[in-house]
């Protein structure tokens, strides 16, 4: 089978993390235990996910010209991702993210973007015919907002399908939701987009329709352990969480992103690739780590989603 082609737009970072019985409060210290470094960043998260789960991958990103850097780029060459549009920043260093995580696998983390904030529209110009050869474009939102206004209205004016996980949660512009192919908020996200709250599935899909009604096709609102909700067109569907113990969140939502896209370039409907990514970001929390949680293809074997 031809794989199609998977372009992800967005950052990559170091993450330091330490795991502690609970999350500090405001001026506190605590003691933690296991300290590790991990690769991270969402959208190598992201570009990991979708390459590990079966995808064709390329990673535009942007890093400094430091160790943590070209790091990143060896392990991103060894998981089979094209990496010739992951720029170098002579004048920043490379992102790192700070991670708590505690005893129930909730996290908190601080990012200082670094080179991912320098991603911008003359970067995205030299990997032009990469993007408009593409047939899956996915980004977040840990790289300038203009610089993903500026990848989605290019993407999508060559008919190329442009799938946004809005994250950090921000408000976003109805020209760039017009540009969308699928969004795939989190609870905290779609409220900031629609307005609604979410606590519930019959609130999910009222916020799920405001978010649509701006003028993308396919809204997934991921509800955490609950599941995901899907709005496709004037359809819904719900598909349930894979029961699991967690012991870490992190990259949970960046494994569900690019294993959507997986699904979606093997031909899969929009329901038959959020069943994929449930099971994919199930495996992920019950491990620790971003990229050394994420799951291979042949590991979703095992896991069934529950009806």
């Amino acid at each position: 089978m031809q794989r199609k082609k998977i372009v992800v737009v967005g950052s990559c970072n170091t993450d330091m993390v330490i795991k502690a019985d609970r999350l500090p409060i405001p001026g506190e210290t605590i003691l933690g235990g296991e300290f590790f470094m991990n690769p991270g960043g969402k959208g190598a998260n992201q570009a990991v996910a979708a390459s590990r789960l079966g995808g064709n991958v390329t990673l535009i990103s942007k890093t400094g010209n430091d160790v943590f850097g070209r790091q990143s780029v060896t392990l991103y060459n060894a998981e089979n991702i094209k990496t010739d549009y992951i720029f170098s920043d002579s004048k920043n260093p490379s992102g790192v993210a700070l991670i708590t995580v505690d005893s129930f696998g909730e996290n908190c983390i601080v990012v200082a973007s670094g080179a991912n904030a320098s991603l911008c529209r003359a970067d995205i110009d030299k990997a032009t015919e990469e993007i408009e050869s593409s047939d899956l474009v996915l980004m977040q939102l840990e790289i300038p907002i203009d610089t993903v206004e500026y990848v989605a209205e290019m993407a999508n004016n060559k008919g190329v399908k442009v799938i946004l996980n809005p994250a950090p949660a921000r408000a976003l512009s109805d020209k760039l939701l017009k540009n969308l192919y699928i969004i795939i908020p989190n609870k905290s996200e779609a409220e900031i987009l629609s307005g609604i709250k979410v606590t519930d599935l019959e609130s999910a899909k009222q916020a799920a329709k405001i978010i649509s009604d701006k003028g993308v096709d396919i809204v997934v609102i991921t509800l955490g352990a609950q599941g995901a909700l899907i709005k496709e067109h004037d359809n819904y569907q719900f598909v349930e969480a894979v029961r699991v113990e967690a012991i870490d969140t992190t990259a949970a939502g960046d494994v569900f992103c690019g294993t959507v896209c997986v699904g979606l370039s093997e031909g899969k409907s929009i329901l038959e690739a959020v069943q994929m990514a449930a099971k994919a970001s199930a495996i992920t929390v019950t491990r620790m780590g971003a990229q050394s949680s994420i799951p291979y293809r042949s590991e979703l074997a095992s896991l069934e989603v529950e009806k």
